[in-house]
């Protein structure tokens, strides 16, 4: 099967199981989805999803925002993980946003990249669910699937990107990044995975590669 009929159906695929995905970060505006991007690096969105709510309640705009003091910030965000640099990256990027930008989310990936904390795949998200501008966000679950269903060679996530974008038409970029979430999520996870089952994996893994990837060990094996 060439790669560009594989990329059409595993597209098919993901269209049935996820025709219209939602957002997974609760948000009220893109100033409170810019935030919960960020917080959501090395946390999972349910647990982002927590302690938002408390925080928005106090500051749901760039200007509240600003008014809290980081530490404030700190102690509404702690369960998420890394709340010290996480606080004071939101903290900061509110004032900027204040002072550079008249309290608007920019909507380029230069301005998005200069503010503390934002990196290329939260501009990404920012701009293709926001602004509705074609970007393909890769995280390190889109990653791993893109190189188990053969679509890219692992290399790193900037690889990742560039080669999805080359195999799918751009117009699909914005829904394919949350379709591909979900589908990992529901059929295709990283440990305990069963292949034969799978939709896409059924049909679409290299099987070199599915052999590669590391097995979970039954409690028994991890005593020494």
């Amino acid at each position: 099967m060439k790669k560009s009929e594989k990329c059409q159906q595993i597209q098919t695929i993901l269209d049935e199981h996820f025709p219209e995905p939602a957002i997974p970060l609760d948000h009220r505006n893109p100033f409170t989805f810019l935030v919960a991007v960020m917080l959501s690096a090395s946390a999972n969105d349910k647990k982002v999803n927590q302690v938002t709510p408390a925080l928005f309640d106090l500051a749901d705009t760039p200007e509240k925002m600003a008014t809290l003091s980081v530490a404030e910030i700190k102690t509404l965000i702690h369960d998420v993980g890394l709340s010290g640099s996480k606080s004071k990256n939101v903290h900061r990027t509110a004032e900027l946003l204040v002072e550079k930008h008249n309290s608007v989310v920019p909507k380029t990936f230069e301005e998005l990249e200069a503010l503390p904390g934002v990196g290329h795949k939260t501009a990404s998200v920012i701009l293709s669910q926001v602004y509705n501008i074609p970007a393909f966000a890769v995280d390190t679950h889109i990653h791993r699937l893109a190189y188990r269903w053969g679509l890219s060679n692992g290399k790193n996530v900037v690889q990742t990107e560039r080669d999805l974008k080359r195999l799918f038409p751009a117009e699909s970029w914005n829904k394919l990044h949350l379709q591909i979430i979900y589908f990992g999520r529901a059929f295709c996870p990283a440990l305990r995975h069963d292949s034969d089952a799978c939709p896409i994996c059924s049909w679409g893994a290299v099987k070199k590669r599915l052999a590669e990837e590391p097995k979970r060990k039954a409690p028994w094996q991890n005593k020494k």
